[in-house]
């Protein structure tokens, strides 16, 4: 049995619109970028502790600051204290509790 074409197309619309609203629903969430001023960053840990309204809302955020491990693409710059900076951070829950909590921090200054 042969369909005429504009029945295959509206088809083929049809499951691909379903598909893609399927998709939208039930997909994951993508972390959302959040903007921070720098409060301190040390070089040698590469510890970077950030504050801002937006930051309260995080997990593993102490009231409007949050400190982890920042990790950065090569060549990114470093950042200063007063910086804005544009992040998405993770927390990886610890084995004894939330005294071994590790948050990371993936990240740019802001230009």
């Amino acid at each position: 049995m042969n369909l005429p074409t504009p029945v295959v197309i509206a088809a083929g619309v049809f499951v691909f619109a379903g598909g893609y609203l399927t998709g939208a629903v039930t997909g994951w969430d993508s972390p959302d970028r959040t903007s921070a001023t720098v409060s301190s960053y040390d070089g040698g840990s590469h510890r970077l502790c950030l504050h801002g309204d937006a930051v309260s809302e995080l997990d593993g955020a102490k009231g409007d600051t949050i400190c982890g491990q920042w990790r950065r693409v090569e060549g990114s710059a470093v950042p200063a204290e007063g910086d804005t900076f544009r992040f998405v951070s993770s927390l990886h829950k610890g084995q004894s509790g939330s005294a071994d909590d590790r948050i990371t921090i993936f990240g740019e200054v802001a230009d």
